[in-house]
């Protein structure tokens, strides 16, 4: 049987140098696990907290966009990049401006992308009734719709919660992980 070090030399050196660190990756995962349940806390101020993350990557991304049209050479695509780039950075001041405003509106495109992705894969399941998986598929399909049909459901009333809510779970989640892969590599050594 062969190991993934042995496939790659270099993922093996790699995962060595990083047994060393078990104990920070352990205590990574601490802190994603105390950020999620201060988030589950306080969901509302998580929400406010998730939307002033995305206005700044709004503004960010706006000014580049605005940046990168000055590379282009014709007046009409530099008109257009520059235009786009302006939208952005103007939408992320106004959700600076008015953060609920913002997570009612960002709660409602979620919720209609989880029923789009939903409905996606569940075309997807049953167009590979064939192959093995496909039941796996279907319920991811039909669990992520019933989300995105909850959330639009109570919307916009749960907008105020469901943005810290995912992102609480979120932190939780990838603290266990990175808890699992710090006491996975202590184990290994």
């Amino acid at each position: 049987m062969t190991s993934a070090s042995d496939t790659h030399p270099s993922l093996g050196s790699g995962i060595a140098s990083l047994h060393a660190k078990w104990g920070w990756i352990v205590a990574l995962g601490v802190v994603y696990l105390i950020a999620g349940f201060v988030a589950l806390g306080s969901m509302v101020m998580a929400t406010v907290a998730s939307v002033i993350v995305v206005g700044a990557m709004m503004i960010v991304a706006g000014v580049m966009e605005i940046v990168g049209a000055f590379q282009l050479k014709s007046w009409g695509r530099f008109l257009i990049w520059a235009l786009l780039g302006a939208l952005y950075v103007v939408a992320g001041f106004l959700t600076f401006a008015n953060p609920l405003l913002a997570a009612v509106l960002l709660t409602l495109f979620l919720g209609a992308s989880l029923i789009v992705s939903g409905a996606v894969r569940l075309f997807l399941a049953f167009s590979m009734k064939r192959e093995s998986p496909w039941v796996w598929v279907a319920l991811s399909g039909v669990i992520t719709l019933l989300l995105g049909l909850l959330i639009v459901a109570r919307w916009p009333v749960n907008s105020v919660y469901i943005l810290g809510l995912f992102l609480g779970i979120d932190l939780i989640m990838a603290g266990a992980g990175w808890i699992s892969l710090g006491f996975a590599l202590k184990r290994r050594g």
